[in-house]
């Protein structure tokens, strides 16, 4: 026959064969949520890295065609019976026009930041407070106690029994 210990469902097995199960439950239960996060993290990388490739393409359509259809405004200026050189003239003045619009609009943006007067305020109110705090002083207990009443510490011993080093001398070394 076999031992009864050995079966899970067994109401024989002692406190150490109990506990060593259930550490090894417990390990292989971690081992497989670690495998799961490691699984959902990995598909989650895999969708931004293509959302993220997507975007790079996108904007990169956009940039080569911003001046295919730069032309085409000027062409299409151009039909409307104005001269070629007027046309362009035209789109570039446009796209400076734009630019110098949203200029301004980012450097409105920009004077509204102020800076974070609360986080300052409360940074200068912990330091005002912290200024004004003294150290609580601790009881002394055990082995500090023991040193104290003998007027030195370990560290303060091992220092006193270093061995003197004597100083070094400079060496003059002759040219020849």
């Amino acid at each position: 026959m076999s031992d009864p210990g050995n079966y899970a469902g067994s109401t024989d097995r002692s406190l150490g064969q109990l506990f060593a199960s259930a550490t090894a439950e417990m390990s292989a239960l971690v081992h497989d949520e670690i495998a799961l996060a490691k699984a959902e993290v990995r598909q989650d990388v895999k969708r931004g890295v293509t959302g993220s490739v997507a975007f790079i393409v996108t904007g990169v359509l956009i940039l080569f065609a911003i001046p295919v259809l730069s032309f085409a405004a000027a062409y299409g200026i151009h039909n409307l019976g104005l001269g070629l050189a007027w046309s362009f003239l035209i789109v570039g003045g446009a796209f400076i026009l734009l630019g110098i619009l949203l200029a301004l609009f980012g450097l409105a943006k920009f004077k509204k930041v102020k800076p974070p007067e609360k986080s300052i305020a409360s940074a200068k109110q912990t330091a005002a407070v912290l200024q004004g705090v003294k150290p609580h002083p601790r009881p002394v207990t055990g082995a500090r106690a023991i040193e104290q009443a003998q007027g030195s510490t370990l560290a303060d011993r091992a220092i006193e029994s270093r061995p003197v080093q004597d100083k070094a001398v400079p060496v003059t070394r002759s040219s020849t």
